[in-house]
C-alpha cells in the first residue's frame, strides 16, 4: 500500500462501523481499502511520551518540528510502522526553531498586557520530516493519553473531531514544517494549525484549507520577485533546473506566467528527482552546458542543488548565472563546499528576510540541561555537543558524565547563531499570533456579541475551534521588534531578503543583504552585486542580441519570441530605440535617414538648371533657338528665290517663330517651380504647339487646294485658300487652343506641390495637375491637329511635282506624332523630376523633328544647290 493509505489505516482505529472508516477516508480524500482486516480494536498510535519538549499551562499550544531526518524508501511506499529510532541524526537548525516557541511563550507568560493571568504551556513532538510522523504526533497532540480506542466515540474523541473530558485543549499547533505536512494536518485535524514554513500557494485556498494559518509567504511571490530581476536585468533567456513536486512545478508555472509578455522566454526546464539525483542532475548538467542560457533558475532543495554542483563541476561549467529559491539560498552547507566557489559564485537568491529577536541569543548560550532536566532535545544536544551525559544516568554508556562545566557561550553552529533569524523568526511569529488570537477570545465582553448584552468571559477549557479561527483571522498587532503584523487569509504580506554569493579575498563565499521584496515590490542596490563573472558587469543572457537602433525583430519560425533576427527597416521607416519589435513609419514630410534611426525633413528637388540634366536640356533648347533663327535668316535673306516664294512664305516664316516658341517654352519647365511658371509653361507649350501645327496643317491644305485648282473647272477653288483665309484658319485653330487654357487655368491651374508619394529623401516639387481633364483636352486637342495634318500630308504625298512639301510634312508629322505617343505613357511612369524632364525632351524632340523634316531640305538647296532653286526645277514633274 502507499504510504498515504498506510497511514489513514494507521491514524483510523477499526471501529465495528465500516461508515466510520468511510468518514476518515472521505476527510483525507482518499480510496482506502480494508480487505483482509481482522481485528476491530486499535491501539493509540503517538510518539514516545519522553520524546518531546513539554510544558503544562492553562492553554496548551502544540509544536511540530523536524529535528531529525529519515530519508524516505525509494517506492515511496512503507510495509511497516516506522519506528522512532530510524529518525537520527539531530539537526541544530530545527532545535533554534523548538527554543524560539519556547523562548516566545516564555516572553508572553511574563507578559503584563498579553494573556494577563492565563499561562501558556506547550507539547512539542519530532515530524522527522515525514508526512506520517507529523501525523502521528499531530494526533498524540489532540488525543490526550489515553493509551487505546476501542469504540468509535473514543476514537472521535481522540482524533479532536469530539471532545474528551479532563484532558487539557490544545487548539492551535505550530505546524506543520512542509506544504505537505500542512496539507494532510489542515485537512484532517479539528484544530487550527499556524506553519512557519509551508509555501505552496494551494495553501491559500480557504475551501480545501479552512483551519490553515502560515507565517511563511506563498512561493507565488519569490517566483514575481525572480520575474522581476530577470526583467529588470533584460535576462530573456532564462534555463530553470526545478524539483519535480508542488514546489519546483508550481514556481516554474508562475515564473512563466509573470514573464508572459515581458519579452521573457524559458530556454529548458529540467526536473529533479530525489530518488534519482545523481542520473538527473547529471542530465540537467548536461542541458545546461548545451543551452545559450547563462542564467539558471533553481527551485529545489539544498541537497538537489548540491548534487547539481557536483555535475556542473565535472563537466567545468563555471559561467552560469544562478537565481536561488530560498530553499537553498542561505545554506551554509552549500557556502562552504568547495564546488560551490567553483561553479556558483555570484549566486542571486531569495531568502525568508531576516530579523533580530533582543534576548534571544543570551536564551540561548544559558541553556543547560541542569536546568531543564526533562528536556530530552536539549539532553540529547548536549550530548552530542560535549560527548558528555548530563545528570547521573547517560542514554550511551560510552558517554561520560559532564563535569557542570560545560556551556553553550563559546559553542559557535547553527543553533547558537542568532545573527540572521529566519524561519526561527516565523515560529516567534506564529506563536505570538496565536497568543493575541487567545487574548482577544478572552477578553470580556466577547467581541462577537452585541453591546449591552450579558456576556461571560471564556474559560481557557472552553475555546472553540470556530471562535478561535475568527479571532486569528482578525489578529492584528505590532509585535516586539516594531513590525505590523497581520494575516490576509491564510497568508501574511510578503517580506523576503535578497542575497548574492560573494567572494571574500581568501576565496571563501559568503552572504550579502543586497536588498529587499515587500509583497510585489523589489528594492536593490545593483552596485552591490558580484556577479558570476566576479565583476560588476550584469551577464548577458539571450537568445538573440537585441536588435540596434535601425533594425527590427523579426521571430523565427518554430522558435520562441526571445529568438529572433534583426531585419533593417525599409526605407522611409525608422526605430530610435534597441530591440524595437517593428518600424515606425515617417510622416510625408519627412524620410528615413541612411542608418533608419530618425527621420529627417526630406529635401525638396526639382529640374533645375544647375544639374547635368537641366543643363543638357537647356543647351538643346538654346541650340533649336539657335539653329531655328539661322533658318529664319536664311529664309528672310532668300525671300525673293522660287524655293521660300513657292512653299508659303508668309506661313513659313510663321511656322519658324512658332518652333522658336517651343523651344523657349521648354525653358519655362526648368528650375524651381512658382505658381506663375506652372501656370504658364503648360500654356505656352500647348499654344505654341498648336500653332506650328496649325501652320502645317493649313501649308497642307494649301498644297491640296493648289493642285486641285488645276484641273478644269476648279479654278475658283483657289480663292478659298488665299493669303487672308490662310492667316485666319491659323488664327482661329490657335485660338481654340488659347480659350481652352484660359479656362483650364481659371478653374484648376496647376500649382507647385511637392510629391511625396515618390520614395526618397528627396521629394520633387513639381506643377501638380488638379484638373487632369485641362491637361488632357490641351494635348488632345494637339494631337487631333497633328493626325489632321498628318493624313493630308499623307493624301499629297504622291502629287507631281519635283518638289512635293507634302512628302516633308508628312515626314515630319510621323516624327511628331510618334514622339507624343510615346510620351505619355513615359511621362506617367517617371518619378518625380523625370517626368518634367520627359516632357521637355518630347517638346525639343517633336520641335527638331519639324524643323529638320521640314526645313532641312529647303536650307539644302537654298545654300548647297543654288541650281535647283528655280521655277522651272520646282515646276518641273
Amino acid at each position: 500500500m502507499s504510504w498515504m493509505s498506510w497511514l489513514v489505516t494507521l491514524w483510523t482505529c477499526y471501529a465495528p462501523s465500516l461508515h466510520l472508516v468511510g468518514l476518515v477516508g472521505r476527510q483525507l480524500g482518499l480510496r482506502v481499502g480494508f480487505q483482509g482486516v481482522q481485528t476491530l480494536n486499535c491501539s493509540r498510535w503517538g510518539t514516545p511520551s519522553d520524546k518531546g519538549v513539554f510544558e503544562d499551562g492553562d492553554v496548551i499550544l502544540g509544536g511540530l518540528f523536524s529535528l531529525r531526518y529519515a530519508p524516505p524508501t525509494l517506492d515511496h511506499e512503507f510495509t511497516q510502522q516506522p519506528e522512532y529510532k530510524s529518525c537520527t541524526g539531530l539537526q541544530n537548525l530545527p532545535l533554534q526553531y523548538i527554543y524560539a516557541m519556547v523562548f516566545a511563550l516564555d516572553e508572553i507568560n511574563h507578559s503584563s498586557t498579553l494573556l494577563p493571568g492565563v499561562k501558556l504551556g506547550y507539547r512539542i513532538h519530532d515530524s522527522c520530516a515525514l508526512p506520517a510522523w507529523a501525523l502521528q504526533a499531530a494526533l498524540s497532540l489532540v488525543s490526550g493519553d489515553n493509551p487505546s480506542c476501542n469504540s468509535a466515540a473514543e476514537y472521535l474523541e481522540a482524533a479532536g473531531i469530539g471532545a474528551k473530558k479532563g484532558d487539557p485543549p490544545i487548539p492551535l499547533i505550530i505546524g506543520g514544517d512542509s506544504s505537505i505536512t500542512a496539507q494532510i494536518l489542515s485537512r484532517i485535524l479539528g484544530p487550527l494549525s499556524v506553519s512557519y514554513t509551508a509555501s505552496c500557494p494551494c495553501l491559500s485556498d480557504r475551501q480545501q484549507y479552512p483551519n490553515f494559518f502560515r507565517t511563511m509567504a506563498s512561493d507565488i511571490y519569490q517566483a514575481q520577485a525572480i520575474v522581476q530581476l530577470a526583467i529588470r536585468f533584460n535576462w530573456t533567456w532564462v534555463g530553470a533546473v526545478v524539483a519535480n513536486n508542488d514546489y519546483g512545478l508550481t514556481a516554474v508555472k508562475i515564473f512563466q506566467e509573470g514573464i508572459q509578455g515581458a519579452g521573457v522566454c524559458l530556454a529548458f526546464v529540467e526536473t529533479l528527482q530525489r530518488e534519482t539525483i545523481v542520473s538527473d542532475a547529471r542530465r540537467a548538467a548536461l542541458t545546461i552546458q548545451a543551452s545559450t542560457a547563462k542564467v539558471i533558475l533553481v527551485f529545489t532543495w539544498y541537497t538537489d542543488v548540491m548534487q547539481l554542483f557536483l555535475q556542473l563541476a565535472k563537466l567545468n561549467v563555471t559561467d552560469r548565472q544562478f537565481l536561488a529559491s530560498e530553499a537553498w539560498s542561505t545554506s551554509s552547507d552549500l557556502l562552504q563546499e568547495p564546488v560551490s566557489r567553483k561553479v556558483a559564485s555570484g549566486v542571486l537568491g531569495v531568502a525568508i528576510r531576516s530579523s533580530f529577536l533582543p534576548g534571544f541569543e543570551s536564551y540561548i548560550r544559558n541553556l543547560n540541561p541542569s536546568l531543564r532536566p526533562d528536556d530530552k532535545f536539549l539532553k540529547e544536544f548536549w550530548e552530542k555537543q560535549f560527548l558528555c551525559s548530563p545528570g547521573i544516568t547517560t542514554s550511551s554508556a560510552s558517554l561520560p558524565v559532564c563535569n557542570d562545566s560545560e556551556t553553550l557561550a563559546r559553542v559557535h553552529n547553527l543553533f547558537t547563531d542568532t545573527s540572521q533569524l529566519r524561519v526561527t523568526y516565523n515560529v516567534y511569529l506564529a506563536v505570538y499570533a496565536a497568543a493575541h488570537a487567545l487574548h482577544s477570545l478572552f477578553s470580556c465582553p466577547d467581541i462577537n456579541n452585541p453591546p449591552g448584552n450579558n456576556t461571560t468571559c471564556l474559560l481557557p477549557n472552553q475555546i472553540s475551534p470556530t471562535e478561535l479561527f475568527q479571532h486569528l483571522s482578525k489578529v492584528k498587532f505590532i509585535t516586539p521588534q516594531g513590525e505590523l503584523f497581520y494575516f490576509q487569509g491564510a497568508d501574511i504580506t510578503a517580506k523576503y531578503d535578497l542575497l548574492n554569493w560573494q567572494k571574500t579575498p581568501d576565496g571563501q563565499l559568503k552572504i550579502a543583504l543586497i536588498g529587499r521584496v515587500d509583497g510585489f515590490d523589489l528594492h536593490l542596490n545593483e552596485s552591490a552585486i558580484q556577479w558570476s563573472t566576479g565583476s560588476n558587469q550584469v551577464p548577458v543572457s539571450v537568445c538573440s542580441e537585441s536588435c540596434p537602433p535601425g533594425t527590427r525583430m523579426a521571430t523565427r519560425k518554430g522558435e520562441p519570441i526571445c529568438c529572433f533576427d534583426c531585419i533593417p527597416c525599409a526605407d522611409g521607416e525608422i526605430s530610435n530605440k534597441t530591440g524595437s519589435p517593428q518600424c515606425d513609419r515617417c510622416p510625408s514630410e519627412f524620410w528615413s535617414n541612411s542608418e533608419r534611426t530618425a527621420c529627417i525633413i526630406r529635401q525638396l528637388d526639382y529640374l533645375s538648371f544647375d544639374e547635368t540634366l537641366g543643363i543638357t536640356l537647356t543647351a538643346v533648347a538654346v541650340s533649336g533657338v539657335t539653329v531655328t533663327t539661322a533658318v529664319f535668316v536664311v529664309f528672310l535673306y532668300y525671300r525673293q528665290t522660287p524655293m521660300v516664294r513657292a512653299n508659303n512664305s508668309e506661313l513659313s516664316f510663321l511656322l519658324l517663330f512658332s518652333l522658336k516658341l517651343c523651344f523657349l517654352c521648354s525653358l519655362v519647365f526648368i528650375g524651381h517651380p512658382a505658381v506663375w511658371s506652372c501656370r504658364f509653361q503648360q500654356a505656352a507649350f500647348g499654344i505654341s504647339f498648336v500653332l506650328s501645327v496649325s501652320c502645317l496643317q493649313v501649308k497642307t491644305i494649301v498644297v491640296l487646294a493648289a493642285f486641285r485648282s488645276a484641273r478644269p473647272g476648279a479654278e475658283a477653288l483657289m480663292k478659298w485658300f488665299g493669303p487672308a483665309q490662310q492667316r485666319g484658319s491659323v488664327c482661329l485653330f490657335t485660338c481654340i487652343q488659347v480659350i481652352i487654357c484660359i479656362i483650364w487655368l481659371s478653374v484648376s491651374p496647376p500649382v507647385p506641390q511637392p510629391d511625396f508619394e515618390i520614395p526618397g529623401l528627396k521629394v520633387t516639387l513639381k506643377c501638380a495637375m488638379d484638373s487632369v481633364v485641362g491637361f488632357s483636352l490641351v494635348l488632345g486637342y494637339i494631337g487631333l491637329l497633328g493626325c489632321t495634318s498628318l493624313l493630308l500630308a499623307f493624301l499629297a504625298r504622291k502629287l507631281p511635282d519635283n518638289f512635293n512639301e507634302a512628302k516633308l510634312i508628312t515626314f515630319s508629322m510621323l516624327i511628331f506624332c510618334a514622339v507624343w505617343v510615346a510620351f505619355v505613357p513615359a511621362y506617367v511612369s517617371s518619378p518625380g523630376k523625370y517626368a518634367v524632364a520627359v516632357e521637355i525632351f518630347a517638346i525639343l524632340a517633336s520641335s527638331y523633328g519639324l524643323l529638320f523634316c521640314i526645313f532641312a531640305p529647303k536650307c539644302f538647296i537654298i545654300l548647297l544647290r543654288p541650281e535647283k532653286n528655280t521655277k522651272k526645277h520646282l515646276m518641273a514633274r
